[in-house]
C-alpha cells in the first residue's frame, strides 16, 4: 500500500532542488523589474545614418588667402564623391585626392588677387550627398619681391660656406620670411639664420660643414608676406655638397701661407700680406671665405696710385679687395716682409698650386696682424661674427 504521506515528502524535496537550482543560476537570485514583459533581443540598434560634414581651407569667403599656402578640402563621415576647383576663367586646378578620398589638397601655386570655387559632391556611408560650395579670394600685393640664393644645385662648396638669400628691396616683416625658409643636411648640423643687412639673411653652421654634407635649402617666398603689402613672387630652393676639408692658414707675422686638409700639411709657401705701418693696407685677422676665382684679374686702386695691374692666379677672399695671388716683383719679400696692399702675394707658380686646389667656400684664417676683421663691414664676414651674436640676428628670437 502507497504511503501517500512519503510521497507527498519526496515530491516537495524535488520541488525545493528544483528551485535552489534555479536561485544559483542568477547573481542573486532576485526578479528584475517587469523581466517578465521584457522585449530585449541583445541585439544593438542600428546607428543612426551620418551626414558627411565638409570643410575648406581656406575658409568660404576668405578674401587674403594665401595663394602659395595649403589650399584644402576635407569631409568628416564621409568621402569625396567629385571635386573641383576652378580659377576665375573657369580653368580646374591641379590637385591631389588622398587614397582614403576624404582629403584633397590643391597640386600647384594659385595666382594672386583672383577668387576661385568649389564645385562637387561629399557622399556618407549611407550613399547620401552633399555639395562641396564655396569660394574665396587670394591676396593682393602691392608689389611682390624676388629672392636670390648664392648656392646653385649640383655645386660643391668648401667647408666655411654660408647660405646667402639677397632681396632687392630692404624687407619690412623679416620673421615671416625666415619663417619660410628651411635648411637640410645629411649630416646632422648645427647652424642659424642671421640678417645681416635689411635686404640680405644668411645661414651657416655654428662650426664649419662636415666634409661630404650634402645640403638642400628651401625658401617658399611665394605667397608669404614680406610687410607693408609686399609678397614673394617665387619660390627659390637648391641642393649642394660640401667637398673635402681645405682650409689656408695665413700667418703675417711668419710671412707663410700654409695648407692642409683633412688636418695635414699640403703646401706651406712664402707670402708677402699688407703693409703694417699702413692701416690701409693691413690685411684683417679673422675668417675669410673664399668668394671666387680668376685666371687673370685686373686691380686698381687710386688712393695708392695704381690701375689695372694685372696679377694671375687670383682668389678673392674679401669685398674689401683682398686677394691671394700670383705677383713676381714681390717674390724678394715673400717669406721676409710684409710689402701688399691687402692681399697675400706668392710666386706665379705658386699661386697656380693653390689656385688649382682653391674651392669657393674654403676658409682663410689669417692671423698676426694688427686690424681685426670687421663684423659689419664686409660681404661674407659671417665667421667674424660670434656664434651668440649671430642668433641674437635671427628675427625669430
Amino acid at each position: 500500500m502507497t504511503n501517500r504521506r512519503g510521497f507527498k515528502l519526496i515530491a516537495s524535496l524535488a520541488i525545493a532542488a528544483t528551485l535552489g537550482l534555479t536561485a544559483c543560476s542568477g547573481d542573486d537570485g532576485a526578479k528584475a523589474p517587469n523581466a517578465g514583459t521584457s522585449t530585449d533581443t541583445g541585439v544593438a540598434p542600428a546607428a543612426a545614418p551620418t551626414v558627411p560634414t565638409v570643410t575648406t581651407q581656406p575658409a568660404n569667403g576668405a578674401a587674403d588667402a594665401n595663394p602659395g599656402g595649403t589650399i584644402q578640402a576635407a569631409v568628416e563621415n564621409g568621402t569625396i564623391n567629385e571635386i573641383r576647383l576652378s580659377n576665375p576663367e573657369g580653368k580646374e586646378v591641379k590637385g591631389t585626392l588622398a587614397a582614403d578620398k576624404k582629403t584633397w589638397s590643391v597640386g600647384e601655386h594659385l595666382g594672386y588677387g583672383k577668387t576661385y570655387t568649389w564645385s562637387g559632391t561629399a557622399v556618407g556611408g549611407n550613399g547620401q550627398q552633399v555639395p562641396i560650395t564655396g569660394s574665396f579670394t587670394t591676396v593682393k600685393p602691392k608689389r611682390t619681391e624676388h629672392g636670390t640664393l648664392n648656392v646653385g644645385d649640383n655645386k660643391t662648396y668648401g667647408i666655411a660656406m654660408p647660405i646667402k638669400l639677397d632681396f632687392k628691396n630692404p624687407v619690412a616683416d623679416k620673421a615671416s620670411v625666415e619663417k619660410a625658409l628651411k635648411v637640410e643636411t645629411s649630416v646632422p648640423t648645427e647652424g642659424a639664420w642671421a640678417w645681416l643687412g635689411d635686404s640680405e639673411v644668411h645661414w651657416r653652421p655654428k662650426e664649419y660643414w662636415k666634409p661630404d654634407t650634402k645640403v638642400t635649402v628651401t625658401a617658399k617666398l611665394y605667397g608669404t608676406s614680406f610687410g607693408n603689402g609686399v609678397y614673394g613672387k617665387n619660390d627659390v630652393s637648391s641642393t649642394f655638397s660640401i667637398g673635402r676639408d681645405q682650409r689656408v692658414e695665413a700667418n703675417t707675422q711668419t710671412h707663410r701661407l700654409i695648407v692642409r686638409q683633412n688636418g695635414n700639411v699640403v703646401h706651406d709657401f712664402p707670402a708677402s700680406y699688407g703693409l703694417e705701418s699702413d692701416k690701409g693696407r693691413v690685411t684683417p685677422s679673422g675668417i675669410h671665405v673664399v668668394m671666387e676665382k680668376h685666371n687673370t684679374y685686373s686691380m686698381s686702386n687710386p688712393r695708392y696710385n695704381y690701375e689695372n695691374v694685372v696679377v694671375p692666379w687670383a682668389v678673392r677672399f674679401s669685398n674689401h679687395g683682398e686677394f691671394i695671388h700670383g705677383y713676381a716683383p714681390s717674390i724678394p719679400d715673400q717669406g721676409k716682409r710684409n710689402v701688399s696692399h691687402g692681399c697675400a702675394n706668392l710666386s706665379p707658380a705658386n699661386a697656380k698650386i693653390y689656385f688649382d686646389s682653391a674651392m669657393v667656400g674654403d676658409p682663410i684664417e689669417v692671423t698676426g696682424s694688427s686690424v681685426p676683421m670687421s663684423d659689419t663691414q664686409f660681404d661674407y664676414f659671417d665667421w667674424a661674427v660670434s656664434w651668440d651674436k649671430w642668433l641674437e640676428k635671427s628675427a625669430l628670437t
